[in-house]
């Protein structure tokens, strides 16, 4: 019998060109990238193309000459900024309004999504649901008009305090309760919304575990800790580590919306404060200096996090 050979070049595996695998992978994805165009077009019209006006943090901008034609002054507003008397009071509120968020606002969602799915009643959880979830779709501005007809000196919270034998207090002129208001109110207005991601990841546990675990004799805070949060626990990391990254970019409309003169000393953070420098006083330079000092401690803090995150327990966004 013949013996048969084989030509070299039927042993040489050609690797497809860049462009063969663009065309196949189009082909294979075609509906998911064209819903992904909008959103990365957005994204590279309203966050890449404005990163060209960063410049202005190293010149003193003039609107009548421009951007390139405006003088180069380096560092000088980068300077002025952490030589003043605002500099360490916007950067502590920051910090401390977003740790408090960690501590108290993120713990939150887990917590109403491992009720809810204790809940057997579908009625009365999708109740609970519908309420927790209303403050979320409410606009900003109506949010905190609420917030200061509730927390007025004949509103309902000193109704409340009133009734037990308290002393009305205008709460929004004491600076020592910004935080908490802020913090607290940001709890009841995303605790809902936050809490779906969770319930999402509580569903696509396998149930047979928790049919396993009950045969060898597992209570229900046994199934929590081997099993719910094991379950959850890549969820939560992601989460974690995406709320690190935004901990220095607080946003300002609800800020500005509630604070005062009177409480600047506990509510004013970066954002406010690049608002008021930058749009009400049209520094624009300077402003545009602390902005990206903003991002630059963000790209820091997320960044570090996902890279404990990797070496901790092997999860990470990237």
């Amino acid at each position: 019998m013949p013996e048969l050979k084989l030509q070299p070049q039927h042993l040489i595996y050609k690797k497809p060109s860049l462009i063969q695998a663009i065309k196949k992978d189009y082909k294979k994805n075609k509906w998911l990238i064209l819903m992904a165009l909008p959103v990365v077009a957005w994204y590279i019209l309203f966050h890449y193309v404005p990163m060209y006006g960063v410049i202005i943090a190293f010149k003193q901008f003039s609107p009548i000459k421009g951007i390139w034609d405006s003088a180069w002054v380096g560092l000088r507003h980068f300077q002025d900024f952490f030589s003043s008397i605002s500099a360490w009071r916007v950067i502590r509120n920051t910090l401390l309004i977003n740790f408090y968020q960690l501590l108290f606002a993120f713990p939150a969602p887990i917590i109403l999504a491992l009720l809810l799915n204790e809940i057997k009643s579908k009625y009365f959880k999708k109740t609970i649901q519908t309420v927790t979830y209303l403050p979320h779709f409410v606009s900003t501005v109506v949010i905190c008009g609420m917030i200061i007809d509730f927390f007025a000196k004949s509103g309902l919270i000193n109704d409340i305090v009133a009734y037990f034998g308290g002393s009305r207090t205008i709460f929004l002129v004491e600076a020592g309760w910004f935080r908490t208001i802020y913090v607290g109110t940001g709890i009841w207005q995303g605790v809902g919304w936050g809490s779906i991601i969770y319930l999402a990841s509580l569903t696509a546990i396998d149930t047979e575990l928790y049919e396993a675990v009950t045969i060898d004799g597992a209570g229900r805070w046994k199934q929590f800790v081997h099993i719910t949060l094991p379950g959850i626990a890549p969820t939560i990391v992601i989460l974690l580590i995406m709320n690190i990254g935004h901990m220095m970019s607080e946003g300002y409309e609800k800020v500005i919306l509630l604070y005062n003169p009177s409480t600047y000393e506990t509510a004013d953070i970066i954002s406010s404060f690049v608002y008021r420098r930058g749009l009400v006083e049209a520094n624009y330079s300077f402003s545009a200096a602390v902005g990206l000092f903003n991002s630059i401690v963000n790209l820091t803090l997320i960044v570090t996090a996902n890279y404990v995150s990797r070496k901790v327990n092997e999860t990470s966004l990237w």
